[in-house]
């Protein structure tokens, strides 16, 4: 009998610009079942996005060797975020995501890839470590925002849609 492993039924593709939101929400009580009213009270900071850099998670990993054999073996260890970071378009006045995000602010980003309606995000508790603006005599002015992550993400979370 020939063998027949499961397909996966296909995944649906898409472009992140103009399908993507990230969201700035001043609280979030559980980060793991956002309210639609926190989400709605949060700021969509998408137009403003020119670059990021991190927002993803990470295991760290244990070696174990032993003397039975030369074959290292590893354990999962700690979980990290890695430096993250999101650069904005800088308004001439002055009046963007700095006034919003000042050094030490606190808050939450919600990264929804699909877009809100795709109704899945992570969400990452977070505080400004700096503001700092990037000067390029040939580049459109702009201002990167780096994030601490406070604590574990909430990843693959359901988004509520009313």
């Amino acid at each position: 009998m020939p063998i027949t492993p499961n397909v996966p039924a296909p995944i649906v593709r898409y472009f992140m610009p103009g399908t993507t939101q990230i969201l700035f929400c001043a609280t979030i009580s559980n980060t793991s079942a956002p309210t639609f009213t926190e989400l709605d009270n949060g700021y969509e900071i998408t137009r403003d996005w020119a670059d990021w850099s991190g927002w993803t998670v990470t295991t760290n990993f244990i070696k174990m060797p032993g003397l039975q054999n030369r074959f290292v073996s590893q354990l999962p260890g700690r979980i990290e975020a890695a430096d993250s970071s999101i650069t904005f378009y800088e308004d001439k006045t002055q009046l963007d995501l700095r006034t919003l995000m000042p050094r030490d602010t606190t808050g939450y980003i919600v990264i929804a890839n699909g877009g809100l309606a795709s109704a899945r995000g992570d969400i990452f508790k977070v505080q400004v470590a700096t503001v700092t603006k990037l000067r390029d005599a040939e580049d459109a002015g702009k201002i990167r925002i780096d994030y601490a992550i406070l604590e574990q993400p909430a990843e693959d979370v359901t988004l509520p849609q009313s």
